[in-house]
């Protein structure tokens, strides 16, 4: 295959996005269209890169003193992976915007700013070069902060904003880190570089990378910026990049860091590892008590990035795995899910729990899409969610770190309580009178649902598929089969044993459920003292799950705190942050030598780093 080939990822999207914004309004059903065609053409591909051996092609060479900015791309087997399934998720999103946006007024920009992401994400996986990374990395950044300000609204402006500042700064930790990594290691080139880590030089950089991948990925403390675009951007923007895009892109500059870039000692990978294991619990804590859909997605997908970030801080072959897998896996559930609450949004204008009920029988495919991503983001099997989640609980016991696989566990129980209590509130219960005429969505906006939800069934059920192909060999791991590479370590408990079981309360809980259902009775209407109750006065509201919690002592003030963003990093830059102005300001007086004086203290500090 010709390495050129490399280019057609990034530069046909960011050149079909340009010509799409500068198409006329008038000519606004081709929008769309050329944005299918196009990225249909690139998802082919990015599948013959992925099936092809690493490529390296470097279209031009450019140096300035002993900086190398040459830009060369290479396809290794974890980036080939990215891009394809970055390509695929982009081509499923644009076939659902179609539908969604039908009927409705949409800017031109839409689609070409979603191409221009697509290509800019493409080309931070394959770039070769760190200064390059960075350069695609910000254009994703600023192409994000431009699609959520299409929701037109003051939430939106606020939510631009907050995203574009936690975004930038985690970029400009980047930005530092690439300049120390340089100055250690005299090279930018990707594959040049392993940094033992070891000293606390090192470990700095590090971190600087880690805060940028993190960041993007949305651990916790970086992650507020994710529920408040999920609740200002249009949905089907938050389902492209915070769910899955971004995700995808967070991890895999986390999975070089970790595997490629730097050889990982035990404190590192002990970070990464509560830093997993607190987003996984304090972001499920924080869905249980959520009262609007996309923003109980957002906190769940915020804790499921913490299984990604515990699996690859195991440092062991079965949790770096799960790690990856469940990065594919969330991409693919996530996805479906904001895709299911934009349809809900579609149909009944609001996305506010209270407001909503009983619609599984009038979106009966929008149901079926949200109940098994649900499932499968809960780790029920033989959904694709379990295998990953399992292979995490693996690592967390090979690395001999028990209380990490008990956190886990404890997890997964708080997604799948959320996720009872958002299914209960949207497709069951009592369906509110204004919302008797609700129907299901259009042909373009079932089957992306579809499509995923049947993916996490597929890639449940045969594990072993993209195990294999996909996962296996970015550390150089192959098995035959799921339950020999799975149980290749001793493991507390057998995953066929625990799907038995699960499977078995499952059919318990649906006999009892028809049981109840049986008409044994004649109903009646309700009255009390003699006066004929309303069935929407009574109707049992999913937003009362949980509430015990969020009001129990001890747990009232943490939640009350986490509301109003005391837990959040951009609320205490801005609250403290006018601190530091008013010390930064009294340092400028106007006094030359001063300037003078600290440029030199500040290069002697840079030096000293360099030197060390």
């Amino acid at each position: 295959m010709d390495p050129v080939t490399l280019l057609y990822p990034i530069f046909i999207p960011i050149i079909i996005g340009v010509v799409v914004f500068l198409l006329p309004q008038r000519w606004r059903p081709l929008h769309g269209g050329l944005a299918f065609l196009f990225t249909g053409f690139t998802s082919f591909t990015a599948l013959r890169i992925f099936l092809s051996p690493q490529l390296v092609h470097q279209l031009f060479t450019l140096r300035l003193g002993r900086i190398d900015l040459s830009f060369e791309l290479s396809s290794p087997h974890l980036g080939a992976f990215v891009v394809l399934f970055v390509n695929l998720s982009s081509l499923l999103l644009i076939l659902y915007s179609l539908g969604y946006w039908r009927g409705r007024e949409y800017p031109n920009r839409y689609f070409s700013w979603l191409l221009i992401t697509l290509g800019a994400s493409c080309g931070a996986v394959l770039a070769n070069n760190l200064i390059w990374l960075l350069v695609f990395w910000e254009v994703v950044t600023l192409m994000f902060y431009l699609l959520v300000t299409l929701g037109g609204n003051k939430l939106s402006s606020l939510a631009a904003k907050k995203s574009f500042a936690i975004l930038g700064f985690s970029d400009c930790a980047l930005l530092l880190g690439i300049v120390l990594i340089w100055g250690l290691t005299g090279t930018l080139r990707l594959n040049e570089i392993s940094v033992s880590l070891g000293n606390w030089t090192s470990h700095f950089i590090f971190i600087l990378f880690l805060i940028g991948a993190i960041t993007k990925a949305g651990a916790m403390p970086l992650h507020s910026w994710i529920p408040t675009a999920a609740e200002g951007a249009p949905a089907p923007v938050v389902a492209f990049l915070p769910a899955a895009l971004d995700k995808l892109l967070g991890v895999y500059l986390l999975a070089r860091l970790s595997l490629d870039l730097f050889i990982m000692d035990r404190p590192m990978g002990m970070l990464l590892m509560v830093i997993g294991g607190l987003t996984i619990l304090f972001a499920g804590m924080m869905a249980l008590v959520q009262k609007d859909l996309k923003r109980l997605f957002a906190f769940s997908t915020v804790s499921q990035v913490g299984y990604m970030v515990l699996g690859i801080g195991t440092g062991v072959p079965i949790g770096i795995m799960g790690g990856l897998f469940h990065m594919l896996n969330n991409a693919i559930y996530k996805s479906a899910l904001f895709l299911g609450a934009a349809s809900v949004e579609k149909r009944t204008g609001t996305t506010q729990l209270a407001q909503l009920g009983g619609l599984a029988s009038a979106m009966p495919y929008t149901f079926f899409a949200s109940l098994v991503c649900a499932l499968s983001l809960s780790g029920v099997p033989p959904f694709n969610g379990f295998v990953s989640k399992w292979m995490i609980y693996q690592g967390t016991i090979v690395s001999r770190q028990p209380i990490f696989l008990v956190i886990a566990m404890f997890g997964s129980a708080l997604s799948l309580a959320a996720f009872i209590k958002a299914l209960f509130s949207v497709f069951w219960g009592h369906r509110p009178r204004e919302l008797a005429e609700v129907k299901e969505v259009g042909f373009a906006m079932v089957i992306p649902q579809v499509v995923l939800a049947l993916g996490c069934i597929f890639f449940g059920i045969f594990a072993q598929f993209p195990l294999r192909h996909f996962i296996g060999p970015v550390i150089g791991y192959s098995f035959d089969q799921v339950p020999r590479g799975i149980t290749f370590y001793n493991a507390l408990w057998s995953p066929t044993l625990a799907t038995i079981l699960i499977f078995i309360a499952l059919l318990l809980g649906l006999i009892i459920y028809l049981l109840g259902h049986l008409k044994l009775r004649r109903t009646g209407v309700m009255f009390v003292g003699g006066e004929t109750m309303d069935p929407q006065e009574v109707r049992v509201l999913g937003t009362g799950f949980y509430q015990t919690i969020s009001g129990l002592k001890g747990f009232q003030g943490v939640y009350g705190d986490a509301e109003k963003g005391v837990f959040d990093l951009y609320y205490l830059t801005g609250r403290y942050g006018n601190n530091i102005v008013q010390v930064l300001r009294k340092l400028h007086d106007g006094v030359l030598s001063t300037y003078l004086s600290w440029c030199i203290i500040g290069l002697g500090f840079l030096l000293f780093l360099l030197m060390r």
